[in-house]
């Protein structure tokens, strides 16, 4: 009997007893253990029916709400499928979207049996309208448009329909290609009129024949990009539309998304301190990491492209044109101590040869830091800004935000601040020990949060640590992209009424990851790993007083006015996301910092916000944000979209210049930073840049009137 025969007795068993036995997860993972033991070795089929099997295994073994593998489940796999596919209806007609709709419900049963029909069919259909869409924008560009015309373009494509035959999707095309060379020439005749030399002296006729050169360049350099997916590309995306049924933070990972996922949480990666970034046909460095082996030698620079990669003092090289980035950073990343060699194009169009050792590098750029502010009443503030909740989860001596948040605040004290302000805006949350850590930072000792497995008791996490390490008035700043650990950490302060939190509505993501090691479930066939991980939702986390951030997000205490306020934005705006619930509190208390008087300081912030005309002007803002997203059709007559442009381009500029004056100038670092930061150039422009823009923070201006409330009202 063949091996493929015996893919399939063996993937028949296993649907058979999944159809059986749903209840019993045990039963489940027992008969996938099963079929992926027993081939030596597999082939790719094999190996993406085993990648199938085990995230399912995991799915329904571990997730906090597992789901039946049903004809309701396979139908939307297929419509989330069908929408990453061609949500923008360039690719697919009505015909090709039959094809895929005869899988609709059949998809639960691909999936139990480790097939996938419904993929390839996608993809070669997707190909094949990659194929007939290239042929066709390239012969649109080759002809000037009439920009005299009156006609309009709808450019949300949830507002479309599938197109019913090449014809009509074919002038979608033209509708698309017009549009995209309407804006670039709208940009040009901008310039030409404000007489900047490169537009000056050119006709309306060169300037549009550059607008689509321009455009070309931009789709060809895209459908490239496109063009180089593996199949690999193609079976992430569908795994991932499984795993995102679930919940929206239920992933699969591949193994280059794993390690890129751990640096961006620990700030610490094995390789040569470089980031790349994809230009054309090659790989070019965007920026060299202040501190790693290719800062420290040197040589390489911002803009190189590298051409070749060669490990060690091997001869062969490997050459990297046309090669994807994750491919590219595979090669180059490696063990500290290694050596890789790179060759280089310069800038300047010279080539030479590079050999680097790797090394750890440190990103520092994700790390907490603080500030000493003076406010407007001359008192003294100390300000902590906290990018991410990171934590160096593959060493357990690694870099944590916890520890360095607690070195901040001992800094801050030792500077005799007044107050200090948490600012945890744009925090997407991370490790769940330091929030619970962090949070005993400013209470004698209790619980931060609760979190509840599936079919189990909340569990209590607490602070044990009597020891309080600000005892002071203390501000959390948070805005609509403050997520997870951000939204425990100021849930449990506003409960506590430890702090007084500012901003907006938070992201409203209430639930809990775990990564799962997919190789765990194959055993043996060595020659297919690493299959990657997958991150679970096996928790959802509450606060004290019972109640969930899921959905709903923190409401601050005081509310500031937000560009984006009209817009449904954060967790409620994915795709499945997981239900609101609340659960039983628990008793809290502190005795720390007492906020009685909380309501005549909201009183006094409504008040100024209010009538702040930097604040009017930003909820003006949001109003136009909110319209415009709604108005999504657009006038491709050159004179009637300049019209609308030049309205909204003078709209942008009055909003833009709310933030280009200085309106915070006693802003320094704290004098035991000042060191290694004037020992470092690099380092030295960054944090000036940082300065600058906390100098134009509108926000924080507020901010620190209340804060001086906290120190004043009675």
């Amino acid at each position: 009997m063949s091996d493929q025969s015996n893919s399939s007795s063996y993937l028949k068993l296993i649907k058979e007893v999944i159809m059986k036995n749903r209840g019993l997860l045990l039963a489940l993972t027992a008969a996938a253990a099963l079929f992926l033991a027993f081939y030596q070795p597999m082939n790719n089929a094999q190996k993406e029916a085993a990648l199938m099997q085990s995230i399912l295994t995991e799915l329904n073994y571990y997730h906090y709400k597992p789901l039946e593998i049903n004809d309701n489940f396979s139908e939307k796999v297929y419509g989330l499928f069908l929408d990453r596919l061609d949500g923008g209806r360039r690719w697919f007609t009505d015909s090709d979207v039959k094809q895929l709709e005869a899988w609709k419900f059949k998809l639960d049963d691909q999936a139990t049996e480790g097939i996938f029909t419904f993929l390839d069919l996608a993809v070669q259909l997707q190909d094949a309208g990659l194929k007939k869409t290239q042929d066709w924008y390239r012969e649109i560009l080759s002809q000037p448009f009439d920009f005299t015309q009156k006609e309009a373009i709808e450019t949300d494509g949830k507002k479309k329909s599938f197109a019913k035959n090449d014809d009509e999707l074919k002038e979608y095309w033209r509708q698309s290609m017009k549009w995209e060379t309407l804006t670039r020439l709208t940009e040009k005749l901008e310039k030409k009129a404000k007489g900047e030399d490169e537009f000056k002296n050119k006709t309306n006729e060169e300037l549009e024949a550059e607008a689509r050169k321009d455009v070309l360049k931009v789709y060809d350099d895209w459908y490239t990009r496109l063009n180089k997916r593996k199949r690999t590309d193609h079976l992430s995306s569908y795994l991932n539309t499984f795993t995102n049924i679930y919940d929206p933070h239920t992933e699969y990972y591949e193994p280059i998304d794993k390690q890129n996922f751990d640096i961006g949480m620990s700030g610490r990666l094995e390789g040569i301190g470089a980031r790349l970034q994809t230009d054309g046909e090659y790989t070019k460095v965007s920026e060299i990491i202040v501190g790693g082996p290719a800062w420290k030698q040197g040589i390489l620079k911002d803009n190189d492209k590298i051409m070749k990669v060669a490990q060690g003092d091997n001869p062969e090289w490997t050459d990297i044109t046309g090669m994807v980035i994750n491919d590219v950073v595979q090669l180059i990343r490696g063990k500290p101590g290694t050596k890789v060699r790179l060759f280089v194009k310069k800038a300047d169009g010279g080539t030479t040869e590079v050999e680097i050792i790797r090394d750890v590098v440190i990103i520092e750029e994700g790390f907490a830091k603080s500030l000493i502010i003076e406010s407007p009443q001359q008192e003294r503030i100390g300000y902590i800004k906290l990018p991410k909740f990171y934590a160096d989860f593959n060493d357990r001596n690694g870099r944590r935000c916890a520890d360095d948040i607690a070195a901040e605040l001992e800094k801050l004290k030792q500077s005799n601040v007044q107050g200090i302000i948490l600012d945890l805006r744009g925090n997407g949350g991370g490790s769940l020990r330091d929030v619970v850590k962090m949070g005993g930072f400013f209470i004698e000792e209790g619980p931060i949060v609760q979190v509840k497995s599936r079919e189990r008791k909340p569990e209590v996490l607490t602070d044990d640590d009597t020891n309080v390490q600000y005892n002071g008035p203390l501000i959390v700043m948070v805005n609509q992209f403050s997520a997870s650990a951000s939204e425990i950490l100021a849930a449990a302060m506003q409960d506590y009424g430890r702090a007084v939190i500012v901003g907006t509505p938070t992201f409203g993501k209430g639930t809990v990851q775990r990564f799962f090691d997919l190789d765990a479930v194959v055993r043996g066939n060595p020659e297919v790993k690493p299959l990657g991980e997958v991150k679970l939702t096996v928790q959802k986390f509450f606060r004290v007083n019972g109640g969930s951030t899921q959905l709903k997000g923190v409401t601050p205490d005081i509310i500031f006015p937000d560009p984006w306020l009209y817009l449904d934005t954060g967790e409620k705006d994915e795709d499945f996301p997981m239900d609101w619930s609340q659960i039983e509190p628990v008793p809290f208390g502190q005795k720390v910092y007492s906020l009685y008087n909380l309501p005549k300081i909201r009183e006094k912030a409504a008040y100024r916000i209010k009538n702040n005309e930097i604040f009017q002007k930003i909820e003006a803002r949001a109003k136009n944000i909110k319209q415009q997203r709604d108005n999504s059709s657009y006038s491709l007559n050159l004179e009637a979209y300049r019209s609308e442009s030049d309205k909204l381009e003078a709209q942008d500029k009055e909003y833009n210049q709310l933030f280009e004056n200085e309106v915070l100038t006693n802003i320094k670092n704290l004098s035991t930073d000042i060191a290694s930061i004037e020992a470092d150039e690099s380092k030295k422009a960054r944090n000036e840049e940082w300065l600058k823009t906390v100098k134009k923070d509108v926000y924080l201006v507020e901010t620190l009137n209340i804060m001086h409330d906290m120190l004043t009202v009675k």
